[in-house]
C-alpha cells in the first residue's frame, strides 16, 4: 500500500516538474528574438512571419498628412533679377514607411525642378520618392468643365433656379433638364452651385511628397526652392544743401511682391550683383524731409560681401505679403560731400565696330541742351563709402519755403567703394549750347581734317563753368591738331574743356581734329 502511494506521489512530482520545465521554456522562447530564417524554410500555419522591418505599404493606401502650419523659421533670399530663394522649415508627423505630405502655401510662381526636401532630424532616414506640384487652382470654369455631365444648380439674373445635367459650360451654358435641354447665356448667370469640389481641384498651390521615413514621429523638414515674380531695387533720395556744395543721402529696399505667397516673420536677404541664370515712388519727400538732419541710428540692414556680389540681410524679421511693395532702409549718409557741374556733350559717340566714318554731314548736328549733373564720390573721405546698389536716385532740393522739390533723378548702377558716380538731373534752362562744322575735307585716301566752333551762352546772373565733351567718333587713330584751349584727353577719342562763361555772356570754342586709317 505504501510503496503505491509512494509511486503515485513520484509520479505526481515528475508530472509537476515537467509542467514547470515547458512553461520555462516557451518564457524563454517569446523574450527572445527569433532569428532570421531562411527563404526557404515554411512558415508553420497560424504563426506569424518575423520581419525586422514592416513592408511599405502601397502610396495608394497612404492617407495624406498635412504639414503642420507652424513655420519654425522661414529665410527669404531675394536677388534684383526677379528671382527669390525660400528657405521653409516645418514640422511633420510622420509614420513610418511610406507617407504622403501636403506642402500647401508655396509661392504660385514657384520653379518645381528647384525645389530640394531635406530633413533636419533625420537626414539618413527619411527619403523622397516623388514629387508633385498641383497648381490645378479652383475656379469657376474649372468647375464647369470638371462637371460635364454631372447635375449642377443655376441660379439666373431673373431669379429662376434651374436644375439639370450639364452638358458644356465653356460659353454658353448646356443643361439637359426634366423639361428638356435648356441653353443660358454665361451673362444671365448670378450663381451656380456644385454639390462638392471635384477631385483634383485645389484652392492653394500644393507641392505633394511621397515621403519614406525609417521611423514614426516628429520631423523637422527643410524645404528650399526658387521662385519667380519678387524683386528688389535700391532706391535713393537724397536732399541738396542750399549752396549745391553736399547732399543728405538715404537708401531705401524696395522690395516687390508678386510671386503669390506670402512670407511671415522671415529672415529677410537682398543679394547685389548680376548672377548667371539659365533661363511707384513711396512718400519719398516725407521720407527725406523726416530723415535730414537726424543723428544716425542703428543700421537696420548689415552689407557684407557674398562670393562676387555684396549680401544686404535685414536685421529684424520681416513679413512680405504677396502682391505687396515694402521699402525698408538700408543706407544713411547725412552729408556726402557733392559738385552742381554742367556738362555740353552734343556729338556722337565713337563706335569702334562702324568702322571709318567718311561721310562729312554725318553728326554734324546741333544739340542746345546742355545738362546739369550733380557728382561725387564712394567713398569715406566724402561722407559715403558704401557698395551702392543698382537704383533709381531723386535728389530734392529745399525751397525757401522749408518744403523739398524734386530737382531731377537718375539710375546708378552697382557702384562700389571709391568710384565716382555723375547724376544726370536734367536741362539746364538759362545756358545754351551751339556746334557748328567749319571744316571737312579729304587728305588723301586714309586721312580726313575737321574742324568745329563751339558756342556756350550763359543768360543766368552769375558766372558758371561748362564742361565741353568732345567725342572723335569718325576713326580711332585720331589726334586734335588746333584748339584756342588746351584739352584734357579722357581717353584716346574723348576730349574735354572746361570753359568759365561769364554772367550774361558767351564763350566759343575752335578745335580741329585729324583722322588717320
Amino acid at each position: 500500500m505504501k510503496s503505491t502511494r509512494a509511486r503515485s506521489t513520484l509520479a505526481t512530482v515528475l508530472l509537476l516538474g515537467l509542467m514547470l520545465m515547458l512553461a520555462t521554456s516557451g518564457l524563454a522562447q517569446t523574450r527572445t528574438p527569433t532569428p532570421a530564417r531562411s527563404t526557404e524554410t515554411p512558415t508553420p500555419p497560424g504563426t506569424a512571419e518575423p520581419t525586422e522591418a514592416s513592408e511599405p505599404a502601397p502610396a495608394e493606401e497612404v492617407q495624406p498628412v498635412n504639414a503642420q502650419d507652424v513655420q519654425p523659421g522661414i529665410e527669404l533670399t531675394v536677388y534684383n533679377q526677379n528671382v527669390g530663394l525660400v528657405k521653409e522649415v516645418r514640422t511633420l508627423d510622420l509614420e513610418a514607411g511610406d507617407n504622403v505630405v501636403r506642402f500647401a502655401d508655396v509661392a504660385a510662381m514657384i520653379e518645381p525642378t528647384s525645389v530640394n526636401v531635406v530633413s533636419l532630424t533625420d537626414p539618413e532616414g527619411m527619403a523622397v520618392l516623388e514629387q508633385n506640384y498641383e497648381y490645378d487652382l479652383v475656379n469657376s470654369s474649372r468647375l464647369l468643365q470638371r462637371y460635364i455631365d454631372e447635375a449642377i444648380t443655376v441660379r439666373t439674373t431673373e431669379g429662376t433656379t434651374i436644375r439639370g445635367t450639364l452638358l458644356w459650360g465653356a460659353d454658353d451654358l448646356i443643361l439637359a433638364t426634366a423639361d428638356g435641354v435648356r441653353v443660358i447665356k454665361l451673362g444671365q448667370v448670378q450663381e451656380f452651385s456644385f454639390p462638392e469640389l471635384p477631385e483634383g481641384l485645389i484652392t492653394r498651390p500644393t507641392l505633394v511628397w511621397l515621403l519614406r521615413a525609417a521611423e514614426a514621429g516628429e520631423q523637422d523638414v527643410r524645404v528650399t526652392y526658387l521662385t519667380q515674380g519678387i524683386t528688389w531695387q535700391a532706391d535713393y533720395v537724397a536732399l541738396l544743401n542750399a549752396d549745391d556744395t553736399a547732399l543728405a543721402l538715404n537708401g531705401w529696399v524696395t522690395l516687390d511682391n508678386h510671386s503669390g505667397a506670402a512670407y511671415r516673420d522671415a529672415r529677410l536677404k537682398l543679394v547685389a550683383g548680376d548672377i548667371n541664370r539659365v533661363g511707384p515712388v513711396v512718400q519719398d519727400v516725407l521720407l527725406m524731409e523726416k530723415a535730414a538732419g537726424r543723428p544716425a541710428a542703428t543700421p537696420q540692414v548689415e552689407e557684407r560681401a557674398f562670393f562676387e556680389y555684396h549680401l544686404y540681410e535685414v536685421q529684424r524679421p520681416v513679413t512680405v505679403q504677396d502682391r505687396q511693395t515694402k521699402q525698408i532702409e538700408f543706407a544713411s549718409a547725412p552729408e556726402v560731400e557733392a559738385e552742381k557741374v554742367f556738362v555740353y556733350s552734343p556729338s556722337p559717340q565713337f563706335f569702334p565696330w562702324y568702322g571709318v566714318i567718311s561721310d562729312p554731314g554725318y553728326g554734324v548736328q546741333s544739340d542746345t541742351k546742355v545738362q546739369v549733373r550733380v557728382e561725387f564720390v564712394n567713398a569715406e573721405e566724402s561722407g559715403l563709402g558704401l557698395p551702392l546698389p543698382r537704383g533709381t536716385v531723386r535728389v530734392y532740393k529745399e525751397d525757401v519755403d522749408g518744403g523739398a522739390e524734386l530737382v531731377g533723378e537718375d539710375l546708378i548702377d552697382h557702384t562700389p567703394r571709391d568710384e565716382e558716380l555723375s547724376l544726370y538731373l536734367g536741362d539746364a534752362f538759362d545756358i545754351v549750347g551751339e556746334r557748328v562744322q567749319t571744316k571737312f575735307r579729304q587728305i588723301g585716301e586714309r586721312s580726313i581734317e575737321e574742324s568745329y566752333e563751339i558756342t556756350i551762352r550763359n543768360h543766368k546772373a552769375e558766372q558758371v563753368v561748362v564742361r565741353v565733351i568732345e567725342h572723335l567718333f569718325r576713326a580711332q587713330d585720331a589726334e586734335i591738331t588746333d584748339s584756342s584751349a588746351k584739352p584734357l584727353m579722357l581717353d584716346a577719342t574723348t576730349a574735354r574743356w572746361d570753359l568759365t562763361v561769364p554772367a550774361d555772356g558767351e564763350v566759343t570754342l575752335t578745335y580741329t581734329v585729324l583722322y588717320r586709317w
